[in-house]
């Protein structure tokens, strides 16, 4: 089984005539994502990788009868193309936009109250069900399907991650990137739900980073409501106090909360085992299985 993506998911892209869309749309197609339109205004009746492209995400939708969207649109844009699919009859929108103005996304994020479709990132590099979907820009070659849910708000760690899990015969249910900016759709709890109520999925690794208090709230809910077993990292030990590191929302307040210490010692607290590296996750998740 999986989480919010499958064979079955029929997905639009929008921005698909641009250079990263376009790329990413073969990419996509070519690991087996069914994707079935793009939509970029103005651009409507033209067609990318034999994929019919529409003004808008409803018309794409209707027509094509889809139920997903992936964003690949500039960043002074993209929250009006988070703000079209979120109006569209789909139940996925995900935005690989990296930068898309903290004022944007205030708005969207009130928006996401008011309707039912569920959003990732932005500023993630997606989501993958081995063997079956992705949408965004993960690297599908070093998946393989399995019984590992995998939630982070890194891209490159859910690489490492994989990669590490992969080698050892540890293949994953679905990967969800959330995005490392400050204000995002999906977030930890969000997706740890979702694994926790799929009963393929036997254990769940999460992927954080100082910054924000994401990850000291899963720890609670994990310890509340999880019985699925639960691996952790934490990016950014060495990072200075005040001084943002790599992602918007990776920057620590000096206030003692966001730091890795204070989401690892949550973790801990609430039973979940968080390894040093990439590697000792792995082992970890091994001791569950």
């Amino acid at each position: 089984m999986s989480v919010l993506v499958d064979e079955d998911t029929r997905v639009i892209v929008q921005g698909i005539t641009g250079g990263e869309g376009k790329f990413h749309t073969q990419q996509m197609m070519e690991y087996g994502t069914n994707v079935v339109a793009g939509a970029v205004p103005g651009k409507g009746g033209q067609e990318v990788a034999g994929v019919p492209v529409y003004d808008t995400v409803e018309r794409a939708a209707i027509e094509e009868d889809a139920d997903a969207s992936v964003i690949f649109v500039p960043p002074a844009f993209a929250g009006d193309a988070v703000f079209e699919a979120l109006d569209a009859p789909i139940d996925l929108a995900v935005a690989i936009t990296e930068g898309i103005p903290t004022q944007d996304m205030a708005k969207v994020k009130k928006r996401l109250s008011e309707v039912d479709t569920r959003l990732l990132g932005p500023n993630c590099p997606g989501i993958i069900t081995p063997g079956e979907s992705k949408l965004g820009i993960l690297p599908g070659n070093i998946f393989e399907s399995g019984n590992v849910g995998l939630v982070s708000r890194s891209g490159t760690l859910t690489y490492q991650v994989v990669d590490n899990l992969t080698s050892r015969g540890i293949g994953q249910t679905t990967a969800v990137g959330i995005g490392g900016d400050p204000i995002i759709g999906t977030d930890f709890i969000d997706a740890l739900e979702l694994f926790e109520s799929d009963p393929d999925t036997d254990a769940v690794v999460m992927c954080g980073e100082i910054g924000g208090e994401d990850e000291e709230d899963a720890a609670a809910y994990i310890a509340e409501h999880m019985d699925t077993p639960v691996a952790g990292f934490i990016a950014g030990r060495t990072a200075p106090p005040g001084k943002r590191m790599g992602h918007a929302g990776a920057i620590v307040s000096g206030s003692g909360t966001g730091t890795a210490e204070s989401k690892i010692e949550a973790l801990n607290d609430a039973g979940v085992p968080v390894g040093d590296t990439p590697n000792e996750v792995a082992d970890h998740v091994e001791d569950f299985l």
